[in-house]
């Protein structure tokens, strides 16, 4: 008896989510026939795929090269469906997104109820990492990410660009002041990214250039952190529009030093892999997103 294509979703999903009982919870089974199906396939294949004491999994030589072709074996199964269901015309299937937390939480997640009642046959999976993942590695169709592109291996779309903005809450503001000037930021509070050095640019107007290097008074790795921390009346910080424009709608935050902000827009794009036929489920959510993002980008 030879091995059946849901015994390799078993085994891959249970490397990929790190133990028997997440692969269960992914997959929809339980943990006991999760262990039944491995034991089945090692039987199958007279050989030992994986490790298994009550605290770790390890895989074998044999589960290793076993993972690698198992992975090909469902990725071409998968091709095979989509291209089925691009002869139907109907957008279906899995749809594994990544992007920054700020952008996820701010730009795909108010959507998410709108996309699934036009696409009831896509499937979402949204995951969020605030550092640039391997596609490949990380099993995603399509990663949003926000700035200049590095990788020239990946295929991109243009998803439009967003203005950078100076924000404060009213409650900054009113305990320290609003500055005037450019070189007022000095005596300021400022909010800052503790990796990229180019996020502690800012794109405002000076006696050097169009943009300022900041040495933030705080720093945090997300952008969502700093918007928590302006919120809270910690600071002045820099961030996008995408995920601000509702804070300035309700004045929760204000944008400080308009006249200064010399129009930098942080480019958006989508990029992925596949370079023949875009999987119509994919290319339904970037049509999507992108006029979303149109909506206030300005």
């Amino acid at each position: 008896m030879k091995a059946r294509s849901d015994e390799l979703q078993v085994f891959v999903s249970v490397i990929e989510s790190g133990s028997i009982s997440a692969a269960a919870e992914h997959v929809g089974q339980t943990p006991s026939a999760i262990s039944r199906t491995l034991s089945r396939l090692e039987a199958k294949l007279e050989t030992t795929l994986i490790n298994r004491t009550t605290r770790r999994m390890d895989l074998t030589e044999e589960g290793k090269f076993f993972l690698e072709k198992a992975k090909q074996i469902l990725a071409q199964m998968e091709e095979l469906e989509e291209r089925l269901s691009l002869r139907q015309h109907v957008p279906s299937g899995r749809l594994r997104i990544n992007a920054a937390s700020p952008f996820m939480l701010h730009a795909v997640v108010p959507y998410v109820a709108e996309f699934r009642r036009l696409y009831p046959d896509i499937l979402l999976e949204l995951n969020s990492n605030d550092l640039i993942i391997d596609l490949l590695e990380q099993s995603t169709d399509v990663a949003i990410r926000i700035g200049t592109l590095t990788d020239s291996t990946l295929h991109a779309r243009s998803l439009g660009s967003s203005p950078l903005n100076i924000l404060a809450s009213p409650a900054y503001l009113k305990q320290h002041g609003t500055p005037a000037t450019v070189e007022a930021l000095a005596s300021h509070a400022l909010l800052g990214f503790t990796q990229t050095e180019s996020l502690n640019h800012w794109p405002l107007r000076h006696a050097e250039g169009d943009r300022l290097q900041i040495q933030p008074s705080m720093s945090a790795s997300s952008g969502e952190t700093l918007r928590q921390l302006a919120l809270a009346g910690e600071g002045i910080v820099c961030l996008s529009h995408f995920m601000t424009h509702e804070d300035i709608r309700l004045g929760q935050l204000v944008v400080v030093l308009p006249e200064a902000n010399s129009g930098y827009r942080q480019p958006i794009h989508a990029v992925y892999y596949r370079n023949s036929q875009l999987a119509l489920r994919i290319q339904c959510f970037l049509d999507f997103i992108q006029k979303k993002l149109a909506g206030y980008a300005a």
